[in-house]
């Protein structure tokens, strides 16, 4: 049940309306390895540069996050600065440097090669092109966009899509990536382009599987505190892909209870700062949530009775 996520290790200074979190640790492949590992264990590959505070990983270590794949490089680490609406539902980016991530390019570990479960974050399609190049045969692609890729780089997203079994995308980028503004008729153009499967996220309003013809929704859930968005959606990913990887199955079941994991573990990730709510996380607090969702959802279908004429 070997998982493998190929993606950014940064830092992040975030300003809420709540807080400020400054130089703190971000990156897909640290929110996404911080969430994957509470299910299996996990090969990260990325970079950092030699400013980068590498002790700062040693939670994914303690939790089995194999950090062969990390490369550490001389020159500054990838760093992203932003401010989010008090609503939190809307950013702007104040800085993005993207030092030695610049020039990534992906070194999969002998080791890492025969991954079952593959996660492709938000990088380059044509790195994420060369990794698949380099790993051997795994049950499960899953890959990560966005509008930046979708308008500079979009026939070799296209050839990407391809290759995928899986896209995550929000809803803006379902939209942008297909041309139409419906996002049933937007995930079933994705799904004609390649990956069998497509999750569409919305938010605080949670996401929507698309596989095959199977839908199902996740409702986002419903927290009285939340701090920082920022690392949601990779968590989301991270759950959701560790599910799957814990259990060995890609069954319509074990899909929709992905679905559900996945959210509960990014609706976690809000809760405070960086990935530090996913560091004091425990699998108790995990399985709650999950029944938590349950009971959101779950009623009893009664047929109608119609009266007597």
């Amino acid at each position: 049940m070997s998982l493998l996520v190929v993606g950014s290790v940064a830092l992040d200074t975030v300003e809420t309306p709540f807080g400020t979190a400054t130089d703190a640790l971000g990156g897909s492949a640290t929110f996404f390895a911080a969430a994957a590992s509470l299910f299996c264990e996990v090969q990260l590959v990325g970079v950092v540069g030699s400013d980068f505070p590498v002790r700062q990983l040693d939670f994914l270590s303690g939790r089995g996050v194999d950090l062969r794949g990390l490369e550490q490089v001389e020159g500054e680490s990838f760093r992203w600065s932003g401010v989010y609406s008090y609503d939190l539902n809307s950013r702007e980016t104040r800085e993005t440097r993207l030092g030695v991530f610049a020039d990534f390019q992906p070194r999969i570990p002998e080791a890492f090669r025969d991954a079952e479960w593959v996660f492709l974050g938000n990088i380059d399609p044509v790195l994420q092109l060369d990794v698949l190049e380099q790993v051997r045969s795994p049950r499960l692609v899953a890959c990560d966009t966005m509008n930046y890729w979708i308008n500079g780089k979009r026939e070799d997203l296209l050839r990407l899509l391809s290759r995928v079994d899986l896209l995550l995308v929000n809803d803006t980028e379902a939209r942008e990536l297909s041309g139409d503004y419906n996002l049933f008729r937007a995930a079933r153009w994705i799904q004609r382009h390649g990956p069998s499967m497509v999750i569409v996220k919305k938010g605080e309003h949670g996401a929507i599987l698309f596989a095959g013809e199977t839908i199902f929704f996740t409702p986002g859930y419903p927290l009285e505190e939340v701090f920082d968005p920022t690392g949601a959606g990779d968590a989301f990913a991270g759950g959701f892909m560790g599910y799957l990887a814990r259990c060995g199955s890609t069954s319509t079941d074990d899909l929709r209870r992905a679905m559900v994991y996945g959210s509960a573990l990014g609706s976690f990730a809000v809760e405070q700062f960086s990935v530090q709510r996913l560091i004091s996380l425990d699998a108790d607090e995990v399985h709650a949530r999950v029944r938590s969702f349950r009971e959101l959802t779950a009623f009893d279908h009664i047929a109608m009775v119609t009266a007597d004429a």
